[in-house]
């Protein structure tokens, strides 16, 4: 009888240490969110860089500043979850030619 409350309480000791885990993942998870999406949100000025029709084309060392602090995986994750946008939204697809 006591080996089976000592299970028991192993048990229940294992089951609170998984969900104390998941939710460990989850919230670094939403830090990493908020890190990428405040990363993303500095490259505001790169805008006078990028727009169609700008008078220069050269980016600031504040706008390459703002893009090398960037996680490489936030910047590739936007780029493909962009892509997906138009045939989520029943679009065709969009492409891009080189200039």
């Amino acid at each position: 009888m006591a080996a089976l409350k000592s299970l028991v309480s192993l048990s229940s000791k294992v089951a609170v240490l998984l969900v104390l885990l998941m939710a460990l993942g989850v919230q670094t998870q939403i830090v990493q969110a908020q890190t990428c999406a405040a990363s993303l949100n500095n490259l505001n000025m790169c805008t006078p860089f990028v727009l169609p029709g700008a008078a220069n084309t050269s980016p600031s060392p504040a706008c390459c500043g703002a893009l090398q602090a960037v996680p490489n995986d936030c910047l590739c994750s936007t780029l493909r979850i962009v892509a997906r946008l138009p045939a989520q939204c029943n679009l065709p697809s969009r492409s891009c030619g080189v200039n």
